[in-house]
């Protein structure tokens, strides 16, 4: 009986403990989120009239050129971001487990990892004054290679602008991708690697039979988080190019944020907002579904 009571008793104090923490998600997440989607509703005016248009912004949106075309742009930097930006840490992270002392494996590890510490924003102005085409390091060392010709105004010319926004922070060592590819192979049991060795499996077989396998899950994961930091991509660009050269590198958050502060379109950016929105929770959904179904 004792028991029994015991089991049903309600922590009350871990949910007294918590309740600041859903108040502050409240207020500061799920109300402008549910506002933002009223609002895409109205032809909204800050501090005055907001009349009801019910879908018309939406309507808009289907007919927004700039609004499609950001979003062929951010398709290429989901490709590139799946692929090469993924290629070099996941080498980082092979090379470092291959080193044979656990001493230089932490060094170096921990060197690599260093970078994440410092502001984003940091990374990005110092790239752009690396882009810089009279006085930036990339003009610079071309001139001093005798490549003249090759210099540019790399952020500054609409073909090469969203080249140079993917481009930073080569060679992507210091990412999320590095320390999930990290963690995924500390995990694998040495036993299978001594088992391959016997085997005789060499590295390259090693990596393509117990590496890759291993870090399916982990790839899964990294594929969900590159769609929804795609659809929120917006922070390098709105710094570096303001969507420009000629909208180049607009992106489906420069446009939202455009027509917020540029055309004053307030209920509309509030539609774009929520289709945003949307999306994300859409991706989120489908990956624990068939993580779920997966039984990963």
């Amino acid at each position: 009986m004792t028991s029994t009571k015991a089991r049903r008793r309600i922590p009350w104090g871990v949910y007294l403990v918590l309740l600041p923490t859903f108040a502050l998600l409240a207020a500061f997440a799920y109300y402008p989120a549910l506002n933002g989607m009223l609002h895409s509703l109205h032809e909204w005016r800050p501090g005055f009239g907001s009349p009801f248009v019910g879908l018309d912004n939406y309507l808009t949106m289907l007919g927004d050129d700039l609004w499609w075309a950001s979003f062929r742009n951010a398709g290429i930097i989901f490709v590139w971001a799946v692929t090469l930006m993924w290629v070099f840490p996941l080498l980082a992270a092979e090379l470092v487990m291959s080193l044979s002392s656990e001493r230089l494996r932490f060094v170096f590890r921990t060197l690599l990892i260093l970078p994440l510490a410092f502001p984003a924003v940091v990374n990005v102005l110092l790239w752009q004054f690396m882009y810089d085409p009279r006085d930036g390091v990339v003009n610079s060392l071309l001139r001093a290679l005798g490549l003249d010709g090759l210099a540019g105004n790399w952020i500054g010319d609409p073909a090469t602008a969203l080249a140079a926004l993917m481009t930073i922070g080569f060679p992507w060592v210091a990412s999320l991708p590095f320390l999930v590819f990290l963690s995924a192979l500390q995990n694998v049991p040495a036993e299978i690697y001594q088992a391959a060795e016997v085997d005789g499996a060499g590295r390259l077989r090693r990596f393509w039979s117990i590496d890759l396998p291993m870090m399916f899950r982990d790839v899964k994961l990294l594929l969900v988080l590159a769609v929804i930091s795609v659809l929120q991509y917006g922070m390098q660009a709105h710094i570096m190019t303001k969507g420009g050269p000629d909208n180049a590198t607009q992106v489906p958050v420069l446009r939202m944020l455009d027509a917020a502060f540029v055309d004053t379109s307030w209920g509309y950016a509030a539609a774009l907002g929520t289709v945003l929105f949307a999306l994300t929770l859409g991706v989120s959904l489908a990956a624990l579904a068939l993580g779920r179904r997966s039984g990963s």
